[in-house]
C-alpha cells in the first residue's frame, strides 16, 4: 500500500473534523428520524476515510481529485444504508463501499482491451472493402467477404466493432427540450422491487433474532466482505469454528424467514 499525503483540490485536510464514536451514533439517530442537516455532518466528519482509503492507489496514475469525489459518493451510500442495530464501526462497514466505488469508477472509465489479431482482422475486412468497391462500384456481401479472408460470416460484424468506442450507459439518446433520456432509461429492470423489499424487510428481523455470533459472522462476511480465515484470526478460533458458526446461522435464518 502506497504511504503518501492525498492532496484535494479546494481541501484543507488539516481542517476536516473526525467524529467522534458519541457524535455519530447521535448524528444517525436524527438522520434516520428525517434530519437531513445531520447527514451532511456525517459525511464531513468522514471525509479523512475517503482520504485514507485514497492511498491504496497511485497518484501517479490516477487523477485523485476524480478519486476523492467517487470515494464520498461512495461514503454516502454507506451512510444510506448503514444500520445501526449492526453493532459496527461506521468506518469498518462504509471502507469496502468506499473502495468498490472507486474500483468500479476505475473500471468504467478504462477502454476496454481487444486482441490485437481481432483488430489486425477488422482493417483487413476494411481494406478488402475499399479495394472490391473501386473495382467493382459496390460493396462485398459478407458471403464473399468471409470467402476471401477465409473465415466465418459471424466473425465479420464482430471483428468491425472491436473498433468501435464503449458506449456508457449515461450516454444521452433522445432529448426534446425536457428531461434527457439515457441508455440507462431503456435498459429493463427485470427484478420484482416488492419482493425484493418484503424479502430485505424480513432478512434483517431475522438477522436480529439469531446469536450475537452468528449475527457478527453473518454481517463480517457477507456485508463486511472478510474471509472466514480473517473472522477466525479476530475471534481467535479455527477456520472450521467459523464455518460451523456461519453454517448454523444461514439455517437459523432460513428457518425465520419461512
Amino acid at each position: 500500500m502506497s504511504k503518501y499525503k492525498v492532496d484535494i483540490t479546494g481541501v484543507n485536510t488539516n481542517d476536516i473534523k473526525v467524529l467522534k464514536a458519541k457524535e455519530t451514533k447521535e448524528l444517525f439517530e436524527k438522520y434516520q428520524n428525517g434530519d437531513e442537516s445531520a447527514k451532511e455532518k456525517l459525511v464531513e466528519g468522514n471525509l479523512k476515510l475517503v482520504l485514507s482509503v485514497l492511498k491504496r492507489f497511485n497518484k501517479e496514475k490516477y487523477n485523485m481529485d476524480d478519486l476523492f469525489q467517487v470515494g464520498v459518493i461512495g461514503l454516502i451510500k454507506a451512510i444510506d444504508n448503514f444500520d445501526l442495530s449492526y453493532n459496527l464501526k461506521l468506518s469498518t462497514y462504509a471502507c469496502p463501499l468506499i473502495v468498490g466505488e472507486i474500483k468500479r469508477y476505475i473500471r468504467d472509465n478504462t477502454s476496454i482491451r481487444v486482441s490485437r489479431s481481432i483488430k489486425d482482422l477488422a482493417y483487413s475486412i476494411i481494406k478488402f472493402k475499399e479495394d472490391y468497391l473501386k473495382s467493382h462500384g459496390t460493396e462485398p456481401t459478407n458471403a464473399e467477404i468471409a470467402k476471401q479472408l477465409n473465415i466465418e460470416e459471424y466473425q465479420i460484424n464482430f471483428a468491425l466493432d472491436s473498433l468501435k468506442e464503449p458506449m456508457s450507459i449515461f450516454e444521452p439518446i433522445y432529448n426534446d427540450g425536457g428531461d434527457t433520456i439515457y441508455l440507462l432509461d431503456q435498459i429493463a429492470d427485470k427484478k420484482d422491487m416488492r419482493e425484493d423489499k418484503d424479502l430485505m424487510i424480513s432478512l434483517r428481523r431475522a438477522i436480529n433474532k439469531i446469536k450475537e455470533r452468528e449475527r457478527n459472522v453473518l454481517l463480517e462476511r457477507f456485508i463486511i466482505g472478510k474471509t472466514q480465515m480473517e473472522i477466525a484470526e479476530s475471534l481467535g478460533i479455527s477456520q472450521a469454528q467459523v464455518s460451523r458458526i456461519e453454517k448454523n446461522a444461514i439455517n437459523s435464518v432460513k428457518r425465520l424467514i419461512k
